[in-house]
């Protein structure tokens, strides 16, 4: 026995009543003005004014659905009670309720619309002004008014109107330029990740393929390698990947890897796979007083190194290399130097690489400096500052040196 969904048919009794509660009201409303300006003895001019403010309240819902109806309807009402000559306060009530009608109307709907409902309100209030007012000079006064108090709610409507459109241009704007960083930071990241990666991998098959038949020991090492290197490239794709699909998980799919991205905690375990995979040394130094820094600038600084050691490995010609990371006071430094045969940094943006424009990227968003180009003595250097905001603890500087064969 299947139950009727009880919510879907309250949702379409909802549907159906709302719109038919706001025509309600407006139709009521020019009948509930005429009530209030009549009840009561002569000198109720409060209980009048009272209850003409309460029965505004009737069109408001008509108003947000259908502006046009609503403003007829609020019309004819003020128009009939105004010909009733009654007090003062009834008068600027109504008119204080039209123009806030005609100011909703343009700050909401397009400007056509807000003409409609604007011109007719003018007329309406030109035509009543005759029953109110005595005397040329007093009736020219009253329309001056009128039309200025309905400019003023013109230009108020219209503000909030251009206000509202800039807001929504701001946040498409904020929108785009978002995912655009997001591009490019995914960029970055899998450039910087698979570039090094990618680097060993061709190094080890070149090796793999010239001893395959002479030395099958060494080919099995460069095999072993590439394998070890593609392993943690898969799995590094996957963390980044993960990012950004949903994190409910999927049956029968891989999970995802949930490892910290990399840091400066693991520049060691680079030097030793560059030195291991690639065939070129790494000698890695330390300098200051080894810290836990934000994600974002320890990230940063890891991938600057690995793009600098994967550009060593790819064009320098050298079997050798220096890493040096300092800890300084409001700063992280990290530098890559080699004596290989090194070029401009021009020629290396012309050849199509990306490995530079991701440093500069990086260093530019964590407001840092940069400097990479060609060294006097030969070879190549790329040299990093990125600032801390957490100061350093205590006054004792550690140095320690260590090499990565």
């Amino acid at each position: 026995m299947s139950a009727t969904p009880l919510f879907p048919q309250l949702r379409r009794l909802d549907e159906l009543w709302r719109p038919l509660a706001a025509w309600c009201g407006g139709v009521a409303y020019p009948y509930a003005l005429l009530l209030a300006v009549r009840s009561g003895p002569d000198n109720s001019t409060n209980l009048r004014f009272a209850l003409c403010a309460v029965a505004t309240v009737l069109p408001v819902a008509l108003l947000r659905r259908h502006p046009l109806p609503a403003t007829a309807l609020m019309l004819i009402g003020t128009f009939a009670v105004l010909a009733q000559r009654p007090s003062w306060e009834v008068v600027y009530l109504l008119v204080l309720v039209n123009d806030l009608a005609v100011l909703s109307v343009v700050a909401s709907r397009a400007r056509r619309v807000a003409l409609a409902a604007a011109v007719p309100t003018l007329l309406v209030q030109i035509a009543s002004a005759g029953y109110f007012t005595s005397g040329s000079d007093v009736y020219l006064r009253t329309l001056v008014v009128l039309g200025l108090a309905l400019v003023a709610a013109w230009m108020i409507g219209l503000s909030i109107r251009e206000r509202r459109e800039h807001a929504v241009v701001q946040r498409t704007q904020a929108a785009a330029q978002a995912v655009a960083a997001e591009r490019l930071r995914i960029a970055r990241e899998l450039h910087d990740m698979i570039a090094h990666s990618i680097g060993v991998i061709a190094i080890q098959a070149g090796v793999g393929s010239r001893v395959i038949g002479t030395q099958p020991d060494e080919a099995r090492k460069a095999l072993v390698s590439i394998e070890a290197t593609s392993r943690e490239t898969l799995a590094g794709l996957r963390r980044t990947l993960g990012t950004l699909r949903r994190t409910e998980p999927v049956p029968g799919a891989e999970p995802v890897s949930l490892d910290p991205a990399p840091g400066l905690a693991d520049v060691e375990r680079l030097a030793a796979s560059t030195s291991a995979g690639a065939g070129v040394r790494v000698e890695l130094r330390w300098r200051g007083v080894r810290r836990a820094i934000p994600a974002d600038i320890d990230l940063s600084a890891y991938r600057i190194v690995q793009e600098a050691v994967t550009n060593v490995v790819r064009h320098a010609g050298t079997r050798s290399c220096r890493v040096t990371v300092e800890y300084g006071a409001e700063e992280v430094s990290v530098e890559v130097v080699d004596d290989g045969c090194g070029c401009e940094p021009a020629d290396i943006d012309r050849a199509g690489g990306w490995g530079l424009v991701g440093m500069r990227e990086r260093v530019g968003l964590l407001d840092g400096r940069l400097t990479a180009g060609p060294r006097a003595e030969g070879g190549f250097r790329v040299a990093a500052w990125l600032p801390v905001p957490v100061p350093v603890t205590g006054t004792d500087v550690l140095v320690r040196t260590d090499v990565a064969r």
